[in-house]
């Protein structure tokens, strides 16, 4: 990685130089032999650590260790793993990949090991302020090309923070020559829908404020669609959709790393990854004489549609629709056995003692139902 202009110092992810001490620290870390024996069930801790030590560049890292990480995440948790539209990625060009966002660290993880074990190179990959806490956690991340991104504040640091990583993420691509994935909306999708945040579009374009369409044009988004068969963190997720309904949800001290570790572990079913067509240039100038906003809302409509279209409905999105809607449309989409295995793992929610258990369902209900709803619409 070549190195970046001074100001980006306080996001980016480590360079080669650094990537030595970072694994040194890495592996004193406590939680070091439990993630080995994890990743690398069939080696001895001391074969672990001289190897992680034998690291002095980030390639090096990506493919000894996140590409296990990723195989390990498939082989205990996935029944089927599948991808498609890897044809419409030309190997010489850089892409701001936009995806739905359903798990904190699988979905950009999932996508470097599909391009990285397809020939192409790696995407540098976002994350959240929040989980960028000193620690091992952050030194897998930086190690893995996460860089960091800024969320809420006030309205000037909010500002600069957004002016800041428009910069960084055009540097990355246009000058760096590297491709970014970022997710669709600020944090993950917890309700089912998934939806492109017109601000997000906006925030693209403040590194290049005097030509609206080179602004977007030269950064070749490229949107992803991510299908999950079993929602990562869906009863998580279904109870804090339920206590935010009326106040502002406080997250509880270790509730991030909790949903990352959950999503790691969690069954998945079948999971697919469709990279959909480029946004191009030609599309951009149909909202030439638009205003801002308007352009701004048109292109995440237009991100929305290729996400939604390429999501990958399974048995459990039409079983919690018909559910929910008190029918039986779609029961041709799913057998006697794959309807109560679903029910069954619903009644997981009889656990919280909440006050209106109906609403609860009816949240829980919605993560599965409403990709149904955004392919209709």
């Amino acid at each position: 990685m070549k190195p970046y202009e001074k100001e980006f110092d306080e996001i980016r992810p480590f360079y080669d130089s650094e990537i030595p001490d970072a694994m040194k620290r890495i592996v004193n870390a406590d939680a070091f032999p439990l993630i080995a024996s994890w990743v690398f069930p069939d080696k001895e801790l001391k074969e672990v650590k001289q190897l992680m030590l034998s690291f002095d560049n980030i390639e090096q890292f990506q493919t000894d260790v996140m590409i296990p990480v990723n195989q390990q995440v498939i082989k205990r948790s996935i029944d089927k793993f599948t991808y498609n539209g890897l044809e419409r990625l030309d190997p010489d060009k850089q892409y701001l990949f936009v995806s739905n966002h359903r798990d904190i660290m699988l979905d950009a993880c999932l996508l470097n090991y599909i391009l990285l074990s397809n020939g192409h190179h790696t995407s540098q990959i976002t994350f959240g302020a929040n989980l960028m806490y000193p620690g091992v956690v952050t030194d897998i991340g930086k190690s893995n090309k996460m860089f960091k991104v800024e969320r809420g504040g006030k309205m000037r640091d909010f500002y600069l923070s957004s002016l800041l990583l428009s910069k960084y993420i055009r540097s990355t691509i246009v000058n760096q020559k590297e491709s970014v994935w970022i997710a669709q909306r600020n944090g993950r999708t917890k309700d089912g829908i998934d939806r492109t945040e017109p601000a997000l579009i906006n925030m693209f374009s403040l590194s290049e404020k005097y030509d609206k369409i080179l602004a977007l044009s030269e950064l070749h988004i490229l949107p992803v669609s991510i299908s999950y068969e079993w929602e990562c963190c869906d009863i998580l997720k279904a109870i804090e959709l339920y206590e935010s309904r009326h106040e502002r949800y406080v997250k509880k001290p270790g509730e991030d790393l909790n949903s990352i570790l959950t999503g790691v572990l969690q069954k998945k079913g079948k999971v697919n990854f469709t990279f959909c067509p480029e946004i191009t240039e030609t599309e951009l100038r149909k909202y030439e004489n638009y205003t801002k906003k308007d352009y701004y809302r048109e292109v995440a409509a237009l991100i929305d549609r290729r996400i939604n279209s390429a999501y990958m409905l399974t048995p459990n999105n039409y079983i919690a629709h018909d559910i929910r809607y008190g029918q039986r449309k779609y029961s041709k989409y799913y057998t006697q056995e794959q309807y109560d295995r679903f029910v069954t793992h619903a009644k997981k929610l009889n656990e919280y003692d909440v006050d209106e258990p109906s609403v609860l369902m009816d949240i829980f209900l919605g993560i599965y139902s409403n990709p149904i709803n955004s392919k209709q619409q």
